[in-house]
């Protein structure tokens, strides 16, 4: 008909229209006992989303207690991944956790849901987001003849002999850090190259990150709840947890599942060692300086949005973030 017109739909697709920074996956960061795990659980009630566990013990089964492993009921209600993957004899490493997250991020987005990783293991989110040096896999030879220098002339020796040879991967490696300058060693053995300079080789994650960080409360109260949590864990059965682990027989104090903080305490104890009360001391220190290295790690990349505390307007930007990420499956699904 002359001068008809066909109604137009409703402008669905323009008012949904996706911004340019929408993020395939949201990062929730921040040092231990700060709240992420309750935050990331309230997250889970308001939006389609499941849980990637960044947490370099929560990967390990039968390391229950001295995690604070989510419950089965937690487990049961929201998705969740990358936690109980491996036997605490089978080392997991940065390298192994990229590769799984990447995977996880991309079976997640295909169920159209939105990744949300968490947790505090800052060098498994660095492995993610800025990419792994091409390192060469460990040599337990090489790994063994320092090992031996260690115990003969103590790993402070070999840092000088670290800062004599790469003097940049050692003024970031504290003296009696034995895992990192044995690794640093190893790599100049094995290639005549300062790891330093091989990790300016990384790539970067293929995928779009928001990132987020948990800001802790002051300082006396998150030390306050670090030493309740481990009084808890001590209630619950940690050291009987330990000891199970100990009596294995085939588990030593050098793997990285048993280097984790409160269970290498646990295990000098139950080695002759040191007492249960001295142990349980270490432990509370312990968990203390993690929480200043998480916090030093995180206030050290400008590209970190801060949450500053729990309350609704505190969390309007993850929230923001989560929802642009779920937007997207609504506009893939218009199209």
């Amino acid at each position: 008909m002359s001068g008809s017109t066909v109604p137009a739909g409703p402008p669905v697709e323009r008012e949904m229209q996706l911004p340019t920074d929408v993020p395939d996956a949201v990062c929730l960061m921040g040092p231990t006992c700060t709240g992420k795990t309750a935050l990331a659980l309230r997250l889970a009630g308001q939006f389609p989303v499941e849980i990637v566990s960044v947490d370099s013990a929560l990967v390990y089964r039968g390391l229950d207690v001295g995690t604070s492993k989510p419950t089965a009921a937690e487990l049961a209600a929201v998705p969740h991944h990358l936690i109980d993957i491996c036997d605490p004899g089978d080392p997991y490493s940065a390298g192994r956790f990229r590769r799984d997250a990447l995977a996880c991020i991309e079976a997640i987005s295909a169920r159209q849901r939105v990744p949300l990783l968490v947790g505090g293991t800052m060098l498994y989110f660095r492995a993610l987001t800025h990419g792994l040096a091409p390192l060469p896999e460990a040599d337990a030879e090489v790994r063994a003849a320092i090992d031996a220098e260690a115990r003969a002339h103590g790993w402070p020796a070999l840092h000088q002999q670290l800062a004599a040879l790469d003097p940049v991967a050692a003024a970031r490696i504290r003296p009696l850090d034995g895992q990192r300058i044995q690794r640093a060693l190893e790599v100049w053995r094995l290639t005549g190259e300062r790891i330093s300079d091989l990790q300016q080789r990384a790539e970067p994650a293929p995928v779009r990150l928001a990132r987020f960080a948990l800001m802790p409360l002051e300082r006396a109260d998150l030390y306050r709840r670090i030493e309740d949590r481990f009084d808890a864990m001590m209630a619950a059965g940690f050291l009987a947890e330990v000891r199970r682990l100990h009596s294995r027989g085939d588990l030593s104090a050098d793997l990285p599942s048993l280097r984790a903080v409160g269970y290498r305490q646990l295990w000098q104890h139950l080695d002759g060692k040191v007492s249960l009360e001295e142990a349980v001391e270490a432990a509370r220190q312990a968990t203390r300086n993690l929480a200043k290295r998480q916090l030093t790690w995180l206030r050290a990349d400008p590209d970190i949005s801060w949450i500053r505390g729990v309350e609704d307007a505190d969390l309007v930007p993850i929230s923001d973030a989560v929802r642009r990420a779920c937007g997207k499956w609504a506009v893939q699904r218009l199209c």
